[in-house]
């Protein structure tokens, strides 16, 4: 009897400390690379937790337990932060846009040259807004949520409106699954509101057999990503048949222009799990 209580007890506390415990073995795919080369870009990883048969699945689990940059993923955490500290009062107060023409210089982001709110800076993942609400939360705000969440290794040096893009962050997509899944279920320290407006404004499609909740993420840090030019992001969960499947997918890519592929990636990947239904 002390031995179960210890062990329920230890696993207790790694899941407090971001670290999930998993009680079913994650089954491989190698199959899974054909579609990699399929869709176009290079090896990578996905994961992805079926809920209701409590069933995990993996192409390159060494790979899924790595930490990254989560570039624009942080997004979904810098949400929470700001509505918890009052940066912004909801998702749909506006920051003026500062005139501050942003994207390349060939081809400029329309979403992002113009006033942006929490909602709509999620969804066209506007970098300066975030950048801004960050500022405003202030490092010693964010630190204290960042330790009290466990969300990767914790580390915010490198500016607080830069460590996530090009600091020390570093997370897995194996933290990646752990931490959406305490989202979607409100168990994150943050207030009810809070989880309940960053998971209605992280809801990317919604049709009447199926709801899926993502984020994309790009990074472009050499150091951590020397092969390629990028690293790319994409994580969410879908709500499908009165299911749940959790997926952390990321990606070498070539170049900026690749980073479309990751989205169509994991929804094929997906379908073949069963979580979306067929393109029709």
């Amino acid at each position: 009897m002390k031995h179960f209580v210890w062990l329920y007890l230890l696993s207790f506390a790694l899941i407090g400390l971001g670290r999930p415990v998993q009680a079913a073995p994650w089954q491989e795919h190698p199959e899974w690379r054909a579609t990699f080369t399929k869709v176009g870009v290079p090896p990578g990883t996905m994961l992805v937790y079926d809920e209701k048969a409590d069933a995990w699945h993996v192409l390159d689990a060494q790979r899924a337990r790595h930490g990254y940059l989560p570039a624009s993923t942080f997004k979904l955490f810098n949400a929470l932060v700001a509505l918890e500290t009052g940066a912004v009062k909801d998702e749909y107060e506006v920051i003026r846009w500062d005139g501050k023409t942003r994207g390349p210089a060939d081809s400029p982001i329309t979403e992002w040259n113009r006033d942006n709110s929490l909602a709509s800076g999620m969804r066209y993942s506007t970098l300066w807004f975030y950048q801004e609400v960050a500022r405003r939360a202030g490092e010693q705000h964010m630190q204290a949520w960042i330790d009290k969440v466990g969300y990767g290794n914790r580390d915010i040096s490198g500016g607080i409106d830069q460590f996530w893009l090009n600091g020390k962050l570093r997370i897995s997509a194996e933290q990646q699954v752990d931490f959406l899944r305490r989202l979607a279920d409100n168990k994150l320290p943050f207030s009810a509101r809070a989880q309940e407006t960053v998971r209605r404004i992280s809801i990317t499609e919604s049709q009447p057999g199926y709801e899926l909740h993502a984020k994309t993420g790009f990074g472009s840090d050499a150091a951590q990503n020397a092969a390629h030019d990028g690293l790319g992001w994409y994580v969410g969960w879908v709500e499908h048949d009165g299911r749940r499947w959790f997926f952390a997918l990321n990606v070498d890519l070539p170049k900026f222009s690749d980073a479309p592929k990751r989205v169509a990636l994991a929804k094929q990947l997906l379908t073949q799990l069963g979580a979306l239904p067929p393109a029709s």
